[in-house]
C-alpha cells in the first residue's frame, strides 16, 4: 500500500465525519478548516487562495468529494512527503471523527485504546470506499490481541461473530469494530489493563513496525561502561532509549545490507553478548539471558535479510499475501459462479430441447396409433394368407425334416466305420512302433556281443602271452630259479585272476545271447503282429469301398478325406511288407 493510498484513509474518516446528512457533499468553510489542518501535519504550505480559485464557482452551495478530489490530490497528496509525523497526521484525522461516531458508546477501553484500533483497521481494511475490513482480517487481528494480551483463542466466539456478520456482508466498518473489541467479547476473563497493553503490542506492530523491543545492556563507545537501554527495533534501524515510556531517546543504530549481528564470548563480567557492525561502528550488547540473546539476534539478522532483498516487514508482506489470497479466491469464485450461470443457461436450453422431443414423440405416437388402426382393418385377410402360406411351410419343412434325419443316420454309419478305421489305424502305428522298438533292442545287443567277444579275445592273447613269458622264464639260469620261482607263483596268481574275470566275460556274453534270443522273438512277433493288422486294414478298406457313388455326393466333405486315410494305410502296409 502506497503513502497516498494510507493518507486517504485516514482523510476519507474525517471527510465523512463532515458529512453531516450524509449526502456526499461539505460545506467549504469545512473543507478550507481540513485543508489547513492536513497541510499543517504534513508540513506543506497551505496557499488558501489556491482553494479559493479551485472552488470559485460554487460560493454558495456544498462541495461534494469529487469536486474535492483534485483538490487533495494536486495541492496536497502530490506534495506530501514521508517525513511528517504520521501519528500526529492520524491523531488530527481521528479528532474530527471519533466524536460523531463513539458518542457516549460505554466502552470497557479508552479513547487512546480505541484510536490505535482506527489506525489498526486502517491498515487492515480493504482499499476500496466505503472502507470495511473483511472476515479474515477481523480473525488475524483478533488473534493477534489475544496472543498479545496472553490468552487462549475461543474458536466458538469467533463463530457466533461470523454468524452475526453474515446477515453484513462478512465485513465491519472501524466504528463496529471498535465497539467489538470495546465491549469485551474476545477478553472475557481480562482486565481493562490488559486488554490496554495487548491492543498496545499489536499497535506498535503494525503500525509502528516495532519488531521487537525490551531491555538490554550496551557498551559505550567513549567511556566503555554498561548501561542498560530500552531497545525497539524497526525494519531500518534500532532506537534505544533511557525507558520503556520513550520519553529520552538516546540514538540510533542505523541498519542496512551491509550489516551484520554476531555473537560473543563472554567478557568483562558479562554474559549474552553479541555484536552488532553498521556501516559506520559496532555496539556490543549484552542481553539479560541466552533465549533473549538469541532472539534479538534473529531478529535483527532477519531484519537486515529483508533490507538486504528490498522487502517489506513481515507484517506489511503477510497483509499483502493474504489479500491476493482473497483476490485470487474472489477471481476463482467468479468464475465458478460464471460457469455456474453458463451450466444453469446450457440446463435450460437442454429441458427445452426434451420438452420440444417431448411433444415430437407425441406427436409420432398419435400418428402412430391411427397407423396401427388403418392396418387393423386389414389385419384378417392379411391373417388367412399367412395361414395358408404357414401350412405350407409345415408340410415342406417335415418333408425337409424327413431327409435330415435319413441322411443323419447314414452318416452316423459311415463316421462310425471311418472310427473303427482309425482304431485300428492307430494300432497299426504302435505295433510298428513296438518293432521299431525291438530292431534298436537287437541292434543294442549285437553290439554288446561284439564287445564281450572282443574283450574275451583280447584277455585270451594276454594269457597266452604271460604264459610264454612263463617258459621263457623257467629256460633261464638255475641262479635265477628260486627268485623266478616267486614271481612265477605271482604270475599265476595274476593268471587265475584273469581266469576267472575271463570266466566272468564268459557268462555276461552268455547273458547277452540269451537277451539278443529274446528280442529276436519279440521281433519276430511284433512282424507276425504287423502282418495281421494288415490283413485286417485291407478286410475294412473293401468295406469302406462299398460306398455308393450317389452317397459320396451327398456327402462330399466326409468321402474325400476317408479316401485319404485308406491311401495311407495302403501306402503303410506295403511299407511293412518290403520289410
Amino acid at each position: 500500500m502506497t503513502l497516498r493510498d494510507e493518507l486517504l484513509k485516514s482523510i476519507w474518516h474525517a471527510f465523512t465525519a463532515l458529512d453531516v446528512d450524509k449526502s456526499g457533499k461539505v460545506s467549504k468553510s469545512q473543507l478550507k478548516v481540513l485543508s489547513h489542518n492536513l497541510c499543517t501535519v504534513l508540513g506543506i504550505p497551505h496557499d488558501p487562495v489556491a482553494l479559493e480559485e479551485h472552488f470559485k464557482d460554487d460560493d454558495e452551495g456544498p462541495v461534494s468529494n469529487q469536486g474535492y478530489m483534485p483538490y487533495l490530490n494536486k495541492f496536497i497528496l502530490d506534495k506530501a512527503k514521508d517525513n511528517f509525523d504520521r501519528q500526529e497526521f492520524n491523531k488530527m484525522c481521528w479528532t474530527l471523527c471519533f466524536r460523531k461516531n463513539l458518542g457516549q458508546k460505554q466502552l470497557v477501553i479508552s479513547n487512546d485504546d480505541a484510536f490505535k484500533i482506527w489506525c489498526i483497521f486502517n491498515f487492515l481494511s480493504e482499499d476500496r470506499y466505503p472502507l470495511i475490513i473483511v472476515t479474515e482480517e477481523i480473525e488475524y487481528f483478533l488473534r493477534k490481541l489475544t496472543e498479545a494480551m496472553g490468552g487462549s483463542w475461543v474458536e466458538e466466539r469467533f463463530e457466533d461473530l461470523k454468524l452475526e456478520l453474515s446477515s453484513k456482508q462478512q465485513c465491519l466498518n472501524v466504528w463496529e469494530l471498535i465497539t467489538l473489541v470495546g465491549s469485551g467479547q474476545f477478553s472475557k476473563g481480562m482486565d481493562q489493563q490488559t486488554l490496554s497493553m495487548g491492543i498496545s503490542e499489536v499497535y506498535q506492530e503494525l503500525i509502528l513496525d516495532v519488531l521487537k523491543q525490551g531491555y538490554m545492556m550496551k557498551k559505550g563507545h567513549k567511556r566503555k561502561n554498561w548501561t542498560e537501554r530500552w531497545f525497539v527495533l524497526k525494519p531500518g534501524f534500532i532506537s534505544y532509549y533511557v525507558g520503556e515510556d520513550l520519553a529520552e531517546k538516546k540514538g540510533d543504530i542505523p541498519l542496512d545490507g551491509s550489516c551484520s549481528v554476531e555473537s560473543l564470548q563472554d567478557k568483562e563480567g558479562k554474559k549474552c553478548l553479541f555484536l552488532i557492525k553498521s556501516s559506520q561502528k559496532s555496539f556490543e550488547i549484552s542481553a539479560s539471558d541466552k533465549k533473549k540473546k538469541q532472539e534479538w539476534i534473529q531478529a535483527i539478522q532477519m531484519c537486515v535479510n529483508l533490507l538486504r532483498q528490498s522487502r517489506p516487514a513481515p507484517h506489511h508482506e503477510a497483509r499483502q499475501k493474504r489479500r491476493d489470497l482473497r483476490l485470487r479466491q474472489q477471481a476463482e469464485q467468479e468464475e465458478l459462479e460464471l460457469r455456474m450461470r453458463e451450466l444453469q443457461t446450457a440446463n435450460e436450453a437442454k429441458q427445452s430441447e426434451l420438452e420440444n422431443m417431448r411433444k415430437a414423440l407425441e406427436e409420432a405416437a398419435a400418428k402412430a396409433a391411427e397407423e396401427e388402426k388403418k392396418r387393423l382393418l386389414t389385419h384378417t385377410e392379411l391373417q388367412d394368407r399367412y395361414r395358408t402360406e404357414l401350412e405350407r411351410e409345415k408340410m415342406v419343412r417335415q418333408q425337409m425334416e424327413e431327409q435330415v434325419a435319413q441322411k443323419s443316420s447314414e452318416l452316423e454309419q459311415y463316421l462310425q466305420r471311418v472310427q473303427e478305421l482309425e482304431d485300428m489305424y492307430h494300432k497299426l502305428e504302435e505295433a510298428l512302433e513296438e518293432e521299431r522298438r525291438a530292431r534298436q533292442d537287437e541292434e543294442t545287443v549285437r553290439k554288446l556281443q561284439a564287445r564281450l567277444l572282443e574283450e574275451e579275445a583280447e584277455k585270451r592273447a594276454e594269457l597266452e602271452q604271460i604264459h610264454l613269458r612263463q617258459q621263457r622264464a623257467i629256460s633261464e639260469t638255475e641262479a635265477e630259479k628260486q627268485e623266478l620261482e616267486k614271481e612265477r607263483r605271482a604270475k599265476e596268481s595274476a593268471l587265475q585272476a584273469a581266469m576267472k574275470q575271463l570266466e566272468e566275460l564268459e557268462q555276461e556274453r552268455q547273458g547277452a545271447l540269451e537277451q539278443y534270443q529274446t528280442v529276436m522273438k519279440k521281433l519276430e512277433d511284433a512282424t507276425n503282429n504287423t502282418k495281421s493288422w494288415k490283413h485286417k486294414v485291407a478286410q475294412h478298406e473293401g468295406m469302406l469301398r462299398l460306398i455308393q457313388p450317389g452317397d459320396a455326393l451327398l456327402l462330399p466333405s466326409l468321402s474325400s478325406p476317408n479316401k485319404s486315410l485308406s491311401l495311407v494305410l495302403e501306402e503303410e502296409a506295403a511299407g511293412i511288407l518290403r520289410l
